[in-house]
């Protein structure tokens, strides 16, 4: 099997797997029990917290430790809603949003807050000038993507953050679950006041992620409780599951340094294959995302085709994971104002670190196998 579907999820490290076992196995207490077993947890979380901190050059008590992007993105969306809804009720986001920023959005809209959806070019990309005209006395929050899971397109975030800046009473939130260990992105200083982390995109374990909140940033919790976490998300920390986030974050960011021109190389080798394909449009901008090639093969569903390449042994996917089983076209592609032929016959090969050359080559020569196979049928 030869998995091009990262974007969806990742196999975990063998490292990350170990140490959520061990803690497992090791820690098994309560951090809040007072006993020697919930101290020995509780310490342990505070070395996880340190560790986060460190990684991501932010402050301990900047660090949430979440089940992943979605409930990331949902507490920096609706809690800052919340917390600051008699300060203002406009939020500003993109068109071309994960489904839980657009529907955490749509949801707040039915409790009266006003939501400015911005279009995006031919690319995928905002305009910077479009955010900043956006903003009234009204603007609570930004919300936007920092890598678009579907095309790969990277957001001008430096210039929105610098935008945001100038507007202290509002904050700024980024999704960076498709670019964190691909695309580098300061916290420091960037005008960034939230950004979502999800553990599972980066080799870590499903139900693990994290939140970097700024310090000073309020937010109103989705879960209350015990106040673990800051009292942003109450609830017995899932310890194992934080050391293992945290060894995935540590692994991510070495193979980012380390093997960054292997994955541009891999990205290079698979865009010029497609590009010699004739029935194949390729979507994705070129120079951003490393690890993301969107495409279209006009006049044939998507379905088929990766049915018949995992015949084949290639595992690939439509549009995002949390969408695919939802209508044919995808509303980022539309959203770019690409014709219907194109936005409903979407496919999207992702790539991580552990992919190597002859499997893109070997996928390159299944596709067009399977198209020729395909033209040969439809006469």
């Amino acid at each position: 099997m030869i998995y091009l579907d990262n974007s969806a999820t990742t196999k975990p490290y063998p490292e990350v797997i170990d140490s959520f076992t061990q803690v497992s196995e090791k820690y098994y207490g309560n951090p809040s029990s007072i006993h020697r077993t919930g101290a020995e947890a509780e310490k342990l979380l505070l070395r996880a917290r340190q560790q986060a901190a460190e990684l991501l050059n932010v402050k301990e008590e900047e660090i949430v430790f979440t089940s992943g992007g979605t409930e990331g993105n949902n507490t920096a969306i609706k809690g800052t809603a919340l917390a600051h809804q008699n300060r203002g009720r406009h939020i500003i986001t993109s068109q071309i949003e994960h489904p839980s920023v657009l529907e955490a959005c749509r949801g707040l809209e039915k409790l009266g807050f006003s939501i400015t959806y911005l279009p995006v070019n031919h690319l995928g990309l905002i305009d910077p000038a479009a955010v900043e005209a956006a903003i009234t006395e009204e603007t609570i929050l930004i919300s936007i993507m920092h890598v678009n899971n579907e095309l790969g397109t990277v957001q001008p975030i430096e210039e929105i953050g610098n935008i945001a800046k100038r507007y202290p009473k509002l904050h700024f939130h980024v999704d960076h679950v498709q670019g964190f260990g691909k695309v580098p992105l300061s916290l420091s200083d960037s005008g960034i006041d939230l950004c979502t982390i999800s553990g599972h995109k980066i080799h870590g374990l499903k139900g693990t992620g994290l939140l970097f909140s700024k310090k000073g940033t309020d937010l109103f919790p989705l879960m209350h409780g015990g106040g673990q976490e800051q009292s942003i998300r109450s609830g017995t920390e899932n310890l194992a599951g934080i050391v293992s986030l945290v060894k995935a974050v540590r692994l991510i960011l070495e193979e980012q340094k380390k093997q960054k021109k292997h994955l541009l190389e891999m990205k290079e080798t698979l865009w010029s294959c497609l590009d010699k394909m004739k029935q194949v449009s390729i979507n994705s901008p070129a120079g951003h995302a490393p690890h993301i090639i969107n495409l279209s093969v006009p006049g044939y569903k998507p379905e088929v085709l990766i049915h018949a390449l995992s015949e084949k042994g290639y595992y690939i996917s439509t549009k995002s994971a949390c969408s695919s089983k939802n209508e044919d076209v995808s509303s980022v592609l539309a959203a770019c104002g690409m014709p219907e032929s194109i936005s409903s016959s979407a496919l999207r090969i992702s790539l991580s670190y552990h992919n190597q050359q002859k499997e893109i080559e070997g996928f390159c020569k299944a596709l067009d196998e399977v198209l020729h196979q395909f033209s040969e049928l439809m006469g």
